[in-house]
C-alpha cells in the first residue's frame, strides 16, 4: 500500500502532517537550477518520491520535465527520470494494490470489477512505446501560446507490460451501437467547479489489440507519479491518450487527461474532440 508516510520516508523528508497543498511540492529542495533556452526559462530542480532530480515546472499539480541529458543514457528512459504531467492536483495518496479494482460498465453485456491480481492473471503483452505530452516544446513557440512552457523533456520511451484493453472489453461484451470508450482517473480537482478530465477512444481503436492496460514499466511496477497501479497506454498517439484508467457511467465531452487508474465505459455518442487526435509516431 502506498501512503503519505511511505512516500515521505522514501524521499528522505520527515513531516508530521501532510496537507494537499504541500504533498507534492518538491520534497527535497535542491540548490541547482537549470535555464531552458527560451524566455523565462529558469527552472528549479526538485526531488520527488521514486524520482531523481527533475526539472520542476509546477508543483501543484506536479509537472516534472526530464533533463535532456537523460536521453543520452540509452533508448529506454529510466523510470526515475520519466517525466510527470498531471492536470488535476488532487492526487490519490492512499492506494492499496490489494483492494484496487478496475471497473468496466456502460454499454456492456456484463459489467466488470477486476482486481489488479485478476488483471495480472490474464495473458499479458509488452510494447516499447514513446509517451509524449502534446505540449512538449511549447516553450519554444513564438509568439507564446497558453499552457505549460515546456522544453524538450516532456517525453520518454518505456517498455510497457499489461493486458490488452481489447481482452477486457471482450470479456465485458461491448454492446452493438457503442461508439466510444471513456476513461477516468483517480486524481481529482481541488475546487468543486473544476471540470473532470476524461479521455475517450473510439471503440475500434480501443479494441485494436495494441491499446494496453499497463501495470509495469521497464520491468517494474509503475511509479506512483506515472500511474501506479494501472494506466492506459495508447501507442502512436499523444500522451493525452496515454492516461490513467477509469470508465464513467455516462459519456462526457473528452478533455485532456493525465491521471492514474480505474474505470472504463463504452458509450453511444461520439465526442467532438476525440476525432482531433492524430498519430505522432511510435518507437520500435
Amino acid at each position: 500500500m502506498i501512503d503519505r508516510r511511505a512516500l515521505l520516508k522514501q524521499s528522505g523528508v520527515a513531516v508530521a502532517t501532510l496537507g494537499m497543498a504541500s504533498a507534492f511540492a518538491p520534497l527535497r529542495a535542491l540548490a541547482d537550477n537549470v535555464t531552458l533556452p527560451f524566455g523565462n526559462g529558469e527552472r528549479p530542480l526538485g526531488k520527488y518520491p521514486q524520482k531523481r532530480p527533475l526539472i520542476v515546472m509546477t508543483s501543484r499539480p506536479p509537472q516534472l520535465e526530464t533533463p535532456f541529458s537523460v536521453f543520452n543514457e540509452g533508448v529506454i528512459t529510466p523510470n526515475d527520470a520519466f517525466f510527470v504531467r498531471y492536470h488535476l492536483a488532487g492526487l490519490p495518496l492512499d492506494i492499496d494494490p490489494d483492494t484496487f479494482t478496475l471497473e468496466v460498465k456502460g454499454k456492456v453485456d456484463k459489467p466488470l470489477k477486476l482486481s489488479l491480481a485478476a488483471l495480472k492473471q490474464m495473458p499479458s503483452t509488452e510494447i516499447v512505446a514513446v509517451n509524449q505530452c502534446s505540449g512538449n516544446s511549447r516553450g519554444f513557440f513564438e509568439p507564446r501560446v497558453a499552457g505549460g512552457q515546456l522544453g524538450n523533456g516532456a517525453m520518454g520511451n518505456a517498455r510497457w507490460k499489461g493486458v490488452p484493453l481489447k481482452a477486457v472489453l471482450d470479456r465485458a461484451g461491448v454492446q452493438k451501437g457503442a461508439r466510444q470508450v471513456t476513461f477516468n482517473g483517480l486524481d481529482g480537482p481541488i475546487v468543486d467547479k473544476t471540470p473532470d478530465f476524461v479521455k475517450a477512444l473510439d471503440v475500434d481503436q480501443a479494441r485494436d489489440g495494441e491499446v494496453m492496460l499497463a501495470y509495469a514499466m521497464n520491468g517494474q511496477d509503475l511509479p506512483f507519479l506515472n500511474g501506479f497501479p494501472l494506466r492506459l497506454v495508447v501507442p502512436g498517439y499523444y500522451g493525452t491518450s496515454t492516461s490513467a484508467i477509469a470508465p464513467s457511467p455516462a459519456p462526457r465531452p473528452s478533455r485532456r487527461s493525465r491521471s492514474d487508474a480505474s474505470r472504463c465505459a463504452p458509450s453511444s455518442p461520439v465526442s467532438p474532440t476525440a476525432a482531433k487526435c492524430r498519430p505522432v509516431g511510435r518507437s520500435c
